[in-house]
């Protein structure tokens, strides 16, 4: 029996890659079309995906707020230190407050005593933006640096009522009358989503409402940020961790309905990722296996001849599968690029953020590896199977 060696044996099945260029290009573009459609099938969704959690995250999914039980007499007080116990919850990574502590605000020293605006003055701790996702459009927020000092944030209603539409630089900065003292209005918000009732408010710094407006220091409102896995564990230490001695004191929002949105998108993505990549793997292998069918039944001389000049069996098989898995990884490499850049053109195209997960990528060579072999596994062995007089007389 004559032995060829591994080298000569892995060139010989690169033989039909090589003469018949062609089919193999064509037959690679079958695997590299179902790969590509893989990684697209699942980049693309997991683009989406990226971008939507984006977009329900800006909806507060991870965020709860506590307050103290309204309608009680006498009202019910939440304790001054709860706002530093909330902050020691492991997976609390953001903790606030604010405080209404019943002012009332004017433009005017002038201001009758009958007068009203519907505007709440609120002390507020200086993380509190983060905590509600705000953003300042004009000016600052509260900070270290004035936190003990008489000035105001303003809310975007709260702004427009009392008749300031902008800070421009260079003009007299605006001031508001709370409690018999001037206040000087330092910023003003952009609408909040997550906490509507702030964009109605007046916030003063937490150390200055105690200050100059004999504050007291107990908060009215929490707000906390959490990450999502765990906001339903810290929904239920929430309220004890508030006010260990009356919990049951504190009213504690429940996760939002976008959190539940959320989760279901992500059970809804995953099953639509493996319905595809499978649909695409399957008519990937398919045309492989029947390329290398093809081939098999146009190359029958040369399969005889070679049997006839002491290959074996053994051989043959090896120079077919060898030939088959060559033109599934050509194609799934080739694939796994196509993919790749129709995701980020698609992506770039609808404004979201590339994700291709890793896992389609390296899944899609090695389904490619797989594919080459289990879609060469019948033609090798029937080409090792044909015995050379019946190979070498075919037409």
């Amino acid at each position: 029996m004559t032995r060829i060696a591994p080298g000569d044996l892995i060139g010989l099945g690169l033989l039909g890659v090589r003469t018949r260029k062609a089919r193999a290009t064509l037959s690679a573009l079958g695997i590299a079309i179902g790969i590509a459609t893989l990684v697209v099938v699942t980049g693309i969704p997991a683009s989406s995906r990226q971008a939507l959690d984006r977009q329900l995250a800006a909806l507060g999914t991870n965020r709860l707020q506590a307050a103290p039980v309204p309608d009680r007499d006498p009202p019910v007080m939440l304790p001054a230190e709860s706002v530093d116990m909330v902050a020691r919850i492991a997976p609390v990574t953001v903790a606030s407050a604010v405080a209404d502590f019943g002012q009332t605000v004017a433009r005017s020293d002038r201001t009758g005593a009958g007068d009203f605006n519907a505007l709440a003055v609120l002390a507020a701790k200086n993380n509190l933006l983060q905590a509600v996702n705000g953003r300042v459009r004009a000016g600052r927020f509260l900070d270290p640096a004035v936190e003990h000092f008489p000035t105001v944030v303003l809310g975007s209603v709260a702004a427009a009522r009392l008749g300031f539409a902008d800070l421009a630089p260079g003009q007299k900065t605006p001031q508001v009358f709370i409690g018999r003292h001037w206040f000087t209005v330092i910023g003003i918000l952009e609408p909040v989503p997550l906490s509507p009732d702030l964009d109605r408010s007046v916030l003063i710094g937490w150390d200055a409402a105690g200050k100059w407006l004999r504050f007291g220091g107990h908060p009215t409102r929490i707000y906390l940020q959490t990450t999502d896995d765990q906001v339903e564990a810290v929904r239920g230490v929430l309220a004890a961790t508030v006010d260990p001695e009356h919990p049951g004191d504190v009213l504690v929002s429940r996760p939002s309905d976008a959190l539940g949105a959320k989760r279901a998108v992500e059970r809804t993505f995953g099953a639509l990722f493996l319905g595809l990549a499978g649909i695409a793997l399957l008519v990937g292998g398919i045309g492989v296996a029947n390329t290398m069918y093809i081939s098999v039944l146009e190359r029958r001389r040369e399969i005889g001849l070679r049997r006839a000049l002491g290959a074996n069996r053994g051989q043959v098989r090896v120079q077919f599968l060898t030939e088959s898995i060559v033109l599934s990884v050509l194609g799934g490499a080739a694939g796994v690029l196509g993919g790749v850049l129709a995701t980020a053109a698609y992506c770039a195209w609808q404004d979201w953020p590339l994700v291709v997960p890793g896992r389609s990528t390296a899944g899609g060579l090695t389904g490619a590896l797989a594919i080459g072999v289990l879609a060469g596994v019948y033609p090798a062995i029937r080409a090792a199977r044909l015995h050379p007089t019946e190979a070498l007389s075919s037409v």
